[in-house]
């Protein structure tokens, strides 16, 4: 349940309440009719390619070990296509192309739908202001985690090793 309180409406507090099947945050206040529906945020996120390696970055605040792939939520206006890119741009300094879609994923523990991508990536490297580090690694030693990003990866992986 999402920690939404008060109705951005009318600034009453919202209640639970079923509606279409699901407990949902609910303005009390008569006439009002809010009702928080506590969607998934969409995400876009990149497999880079770059020089032959995957470029994995570590976000400020991570822990030493953890490294994941490129991502962000997806603006206004923009088709995640151009999100995934701009990200890219943003987060590695690098201009790519969109090789193929990897597959959407649930993210239950952020509230959030991944949508991901395999991008071919050129130019040179830069760490961008939101990260702390990347990880350069061969495709072959490339290994993907249980949850998040980590399922496109899988995804990917088998994907790549069944074409070779």
């Amino acid at each position: 349940m999402s920690d939404f309180c008060f109705c951005p409406r009318c600034g009453d507090s919202l209640h639970p309440r079923l509606v279409s099947g699901r407990t949902r945050q609910v303005c009390g206040r008569e006439g009002c009719g809010f009702t928080h529906w506590d969607n998934p945020l969409p995400v876009v996120a990149a497999i880079v390619e770059h020089r032959g390696d995957v470029v994995l970055v570590r976000n400020k605040g991570w822990p030493e070990t953890w490294f994941g792939l490129v991502s962000g939520f997806l603006e206004r206006d923009e088709t995640p296509e151009e999100g995934v890119l701009r990200e890219v741009r943003e987060e590695l300094g690098l201009s790519g192309e969109v090789v193929g879609l990897v597959g959407s994923y649930a993210f239950p523990e952020r509230n959030e739908l991944i949508v991901a991508y395999h991008v071919r990536a050129e130019g040179e490297l830069q760490v961008g202001e939101e990260l702390a580090a990347i990880k350069r690694l061969p495709p072959e030693k490339l290994r993907a985690w249980p949850f998040g990003t980590g399922l496109a990866v899988a995804d990917w992986l088998r994907t790549r090793a069944a074409s070779r």
